[in-house]
């Protein structure tokens, strides 16, 4: 986002841990001012707050269950109290299943759990946090939205069916909101992450160092970091892409690339 006189604002939902806290941390490099939400662990949340302010930013705290009507908005309003217009919303609180069922197997508990956090909730943050964006006066260019979705946008794991839904979900939500907001001045981007090294993938680190090191699944052979994908959005917020919106930025070593 271009320089301006007085600080911009972010909220980075799910920034407690993982890519959440390096986007937040990122961000705080570039001043921006930052909410940081978090669900449970308000410890991890103090942490990010810390790294965010050592980085150069300001930081608020923020509880809310992003799959929560009443927690969205008061996370919106909280954020608002504290620091004014929003610039910035980078939807990236997500959860995986707590079982790994076979498709067969998936069941509505868990089916709707997941689309809650994972899709419905960035659904209607997005739509109040642009009503908001729309609303304010002498906004700078460069305001966006950015989804971090995954792989399993497009990629099949039938033992995380909800998962894989929740995501191609957000593909068209990115989309979307895109088209609808152009007008307004408002950029919409999907950052699509493939394998990052996470509290999230730990219980798979054999299968995938077999698949990445060994068998090459990504032509970029290395695990990807979370510091990867919030080099991504720190692009975005600094405005470097203007004449750009639904686009899908791939950080993902490649393996979006079809190959014989």
């Amino acid at each position: 986002m271009p320089p301006s006189s007085t600080p911009c604002t972010a909220i980075v939902t799910g920034a407690s841990r993982g890519i959440g806290r390096a986007i937040a941390e990122a961000l705080g490099t570039l001043g921006f001012n930052i909410a940081i939400n978090y669900h449970a662990n308000a410890d991890a949340a103090n942490e990010s707050a810390d790294r965010v302010r050592s980085a150069g930013g300001q930081a608020l705290i923020v509880q809310a269950d992003i799959g929560s009507s009443p927690d969205r908005r008061r996370l919106v309003d909280q954020t608002g109290e504290a620091f004014g217009d929003i610039h910035l919303l980078v939807n990236n609180a997500g959860i995986a299943p707590r079982v790994r069922a076979d498709l067969l197997e998936t069941g509505e508990e868990s089916f709707d759990a997941v689309l809650e956090t994972n899709l419905k909730g960035p659904f209607f943050l997005s739509q109040l946090v642009a009503k908001r964006m729309i609303a304010a006066r002498n906004l700078p260019p460069g305001c966006a939205i950015v989804n971090i979705n995954s792989i399993s946008a497009y990629t099949a794991s039938i033992n995380r069916g909800e998962y894989c839904i929740a995501k191609a979900g957000m593909a068209m939500m990115t989309k979307l909101f895109a088209v609808r907001l152009a007008e307004h001045g408002i950029n919409v981007f999907e950052v699509r992450p493939g394998i990052i090294a996470t509290d999230m993938t730990a219980g798979v680190q054999e299968k995938y160092d077999k698949l990445i090191l060994e068998q090459g699944i990504t032509p970029i052979r290395r695990w990807g970091h979370p510091q990867d994908v919030a080099r991504a959005v720190a692009a975005i917020a600094e405005g470097r892409l203007p004449f750009s919106t639904g686009e899908v930025i791939n950080v993902d070593g490649g393996f979006h690339l079809h190959r014989l």
